[in-house]
């Protein structure tokens, strides 16, 4: 279990490098701030990212679903103000951030397969 949540946080260390190096308005200083970036983000996901699902349940619907992808943008930018080292300049670059973040992990899940 230990070996899975180390993999799972050097991966999501790892995109959110990759991601920086992508997205001209997103960075990341190093690996120690991508690494405590990816347990924010996870933890930001686990625990804000469903109440303010919840809360804009009714902006989520008129919009079948794309106001999903300001949350994500709105989970990265807060990441970016709780971690010391992961800058994000604006809200396009949160937006954009998060949908390649959400692109790259779709693609390492389909190549690593369930675990």
């Amino acid at each position: 279990m230990v070996v899975f949540l180390v993999h799972l946080f050097f991966t999501a260390a790892l995109l959110l490098l990759v991601v920086a190096h992508l997205v001209r308005g997103v960075e990341v200083e190093g690996w120690g701030p991508a690494i405590l970036g990816a347990i924010m983000l996870g933890l930001v996901n686990a625990f804000v990212r469903p109440v303010m699902v919840l809360l804009t349940l009714p902006f989520t619907i008129l919009s079948f679903g794309l106001f999903l992808l300001v949350i994500n943008a709105l989970m990265l930018w807060l990441v970016s103000v709780l971690v010391p080292g992961i800058r994000v300049r604006d809200f396009a670059s949160a937006l954009l951030g998060s949908l390649l973040l959400t692109l790259l992990n779709l693609g390492v899940a389909s190549l690593l397969g369930p675990v």
